[in-house]
């Protein structure tokens, strides 16, 4: 078996873990530092709305020998806003001015074809109108949320209302980040971002449902025993589910990434940049938030309860008894295996046999049948 594998497997079993539960504040802190950060860059820069959501033309060249950025400077100085040039297959050139009309367009057609020195038949115009864009942008939103009203009715009914709270905050989480990502990078925002933005929302969902659906299953019963609190429950299923949930947004994230960093940045091929940024942001995002935010969330939410507090503090009581009678943490989890504990008990309650803690103490197994 690989080291990954290896990994995974104890993970899965308990014998090694990550306290992301117990270290929740440092990631809660974390996030909204890069909140904060994005929410700044949004409202200081601004982002960069394509044309399909503030109108404009589409110049289309035929062939010329012009670089891209002569021509985006041609362009900026006959239309007086900014361009965006894209070369196409055949030396052919695209581009893009926000902001003019269709008297303006004629002009702006008139002094390209100069510039370029080309045919002013040869200069294909198509105009798109502001209210086209802002039909995109209703639609966009009333489509984001439908989507979030069905999650949280979907996880109420599912799991129940504090899981569907917990993943609501982390799809916002997401939905922030990329867009403040956007902000400040300085990206075009295009009907594509759009798409983008909406299947990132998908995957950062699966994510949170699978360790939503391990911690459900093993929190069945959870108060009829004393070994963890509804945190160590939680935990336990971040670390049974966090080798599954690297794989996946690894193995997601490479073709995102070739399309982003080969296609849009080294070809040259701008409108892939499109749905490739927020498909890349998103799917990292999504994964840190299931993993960091949803889970820990849920399980701050869950120690409120009384049932849950009356837990805790028997779980407590329970060590520092069993601290003070001089036993390992591994010799309290097995003897209570065998003594207060119904039969039916033990499948709903998972933890790790050994601890760290008994192997330092150079105890040995514990002794007892094992289940």
């Amino acid at each position: 078996m690989s080291k990954l594998g290896n990994l995974g497997a104890r993970l899965h079993r308990g014998e090694v873990g990550y306290d992301f539960v117990g270290n929740r504040k440092i990631w809660y802190g974390i996030s909204i530092l890069i909140t904060i950060t994005a929410i700044v860059g949004l409202a200081v820069r601004g982002l960069n709305m394509g044309i399909e959501f503030q109108g404009g033309a589409v110049f289309t060249t035929p062939k010329t020998s012009v670089s891209v950025s002569q021509a985006q400077e041609y362009a900026e100085e006959a239309s007086g806003h900014d361009a965006i040039v894209q070369q196409l297959g055949k030396g052919q050139l695209r581009i893009q001015v926000a902001g003019i009309d269709t008297k303006q367009a004629d002009k702006v057609s008139a002094e390209l074809a100069k510039d370029l020195g080309v045919a002013e038949k040869d200069v294909t115009g198509e105009l798109v109108g502001p209210s086209w864009g802002e039909q995109i942008a209703n639609k966009a939103w009333q489509g984001l949320g439908i989507f979030l009203i069905l999650v949280v009715i979907y996880l109420a009914i599912a799991f129940e209302w504090r899981m569907a709270l917990a993943a609501f905050v982390a799809l916002i989480h997401d939905i922030t980040i990329t867009v403040g990502i956007y902000a400040l990078v300085g990206f075009e925002v295009t009907p594509g971002t759009v798409i983008g933005l909406l299947t990132i929302l998908g995957y950062s969902l699966y994510d949170t449902v699978v360790v939503f659906d391990s911690l459900k299953e093993q929190t069945k019963d959870i108060t009829k025993q004393t070994r963890w609190t509804y945190s160590d429950v939680a935990n336990r299923s971040i670390n049974s589910t966090l080798v599954r949930s690297v794989n996946t947004t690894v193995v997601a994230l490479l073709p995102v990434a070739g399309l982003l960093f080969i296609g849009g940045g080294f070809l040259g091929a701008g409108m892939l940049n499109d749905i490739s940024l927020s498909l890349f942001v998103g799917l990292a995002a999504g994964a840190y938030s299931s993993i960091f935010i949803a889970t820990p969330l849920v399980a701050d939410l869950k120690e409120r309860e009384p049932q849950m507090k009356a837990l805790k503090k028997r779980v407590l009581a329970k060590r520092a008894q069993a601290a003070a009678q001089g036993e390992s943490p591994a010799a309290q989890v097995d003897d209570e295996a065998h003594t207060d504990e119904p039969e039916d008990a033990a499948p709903a309650v998972v933890g790790p046999r050994n601890q760290p803690a008994s192997r330092g103490r150079g105890r040995g197994r514990p002794s007892g049948k094992r289940r």
